[in-house]
């Protein structure tokens, strides 16, 4: 219902003159649809304590944080992505709706091993980068044969950049989709631990770009390990190495080879979710168009109501 709502919002309230019994029918539909999810959800702020105890994420003013079942609900049943492993949470910006943000972290955990750091000064990522372009283009053959859009990388939106002392890389990656309007932007966080790491990714437009990095720093500084997991209890004796080290985790499993459904599987999870991007500009829209409404009530003199470009 929500989809066939959104794909229908833009040609109406993003037309040069929107018919506005249509715009206001269509609009009381998506709040009620954004009333309604809201509804079953379970938002929580201050220290939240993942669900396999591994991991504390504070989360500060600027940003709220949905658990396992109410991510997954979001994910899966909102946003239309087919059903996989259940993330252990989403952070979202507190002043938006998850089902229609600019964009949020999905958290999840991934027990690869104790990953080795060493090589992290001396990663090229200028020819990093030329190896994970030549695996995307062989996974866009296999996403052709399957009748999917092509993603094309571009570059980097934000290069790799390791912080030694925190243990924690993270970097974006700009996409052209196939059909899509507004190329797309992947952020990519790697918290590294003891056995694994935790992987937080931000989907949404590459116009988001600016917003994202305003609170890149708020988000890097909300995740910690708790203490027997964290990257300094590693035990040679007892825990297990990861097969790769910080340029295996930009490269991701293209360079690994685990198959190239591996990768498709991946970036189709979040291609579905581009239905956040078409939310985020109708969720100003709604708000713009709701505060311009409560304003009018207070002026003596009638004004002309226009509506805002889309820019996400």
């Amino acid at each position: 219902m929500l989809a066939v709502i959104l794909s229908a919002i833009p040609q109406i309230i993003f037309s040069n003159n929107p018919p506005e019994d249509s715009s206001k029918i269509i609009l009381d539909m998506l709040q009620k649809r954004i009333d309604s999810v809201e509804s079953k959800l379970h938002y929580k702020t201050g220290t939240v304590v993942l669900s396999n105890n591994m991991a504390t994420i504070n989360i500060p003013d600027n940003f709220k944080f949905l658990g396992p079942d109410d991510a997954e609900y979001v994910i899966t049943d909102v946003w239309g992505n087919p059903k996989g492993s259940k993330p252990l949470g989403m952070i979202v910006p507190a002043d938006q709706p998850a089902v229609m943000c600019n964009y949020a972290f999905v958290v999840e955990y991934d027990d690869i091993g104790y990953v080795k750091d060493h090589d992290a000064d001396k990663i090229n990522y200028d020819d990093l980068l030329k190896d994970i372009k030549k695996g995307q283009e062989e996974a866009n053959i296999e996403r052709k044969k399957l009748g999917m859009e092509t993603m094309e990388l571009l570059g980097w939106a934000s290069k790799p950049y390791y912080d030694k002392e925190r243990k924690v890389l993270h970097w974006a990656k700009e996409f052209k989709v196939e059909g899509a309007e507004e190329n797309t932007l992947n952020y990519d966080i790697r918290v590294l631990g003891r056995k694994g790491v935790l992987n937080l990714q931000a989907v949404s437009g590459i116009s988001s770009l600016d917003s994202v990095k305003a609170h890149i720093n708020d988000v890097l500084s909300m995740v910690a390990f708790n203490d027997g997991h964290k990257y300094s209890d590693f035990n040679s004796s007892t825990d297990k190495i990861a097969a790769w080290t910080i340029g295996g985790l930009v490269a991701g499993k293209i360079l690994a080879k685990a198959g190239l459904w591996v990768v498709i599987a991946k970036f189709f999870k979040f291609i579905i979710a581009g239905i956040v991007l078409i939310g985020g500009a109708i969720w100003r829209f709604i708000t713009g168009r709701k505060k311009q409404n409560d304003e009018m009530v207070y002026q003596p003199q009638p004004v002309n109501e226009e509506i805002p470009p889309s820019n996400s």
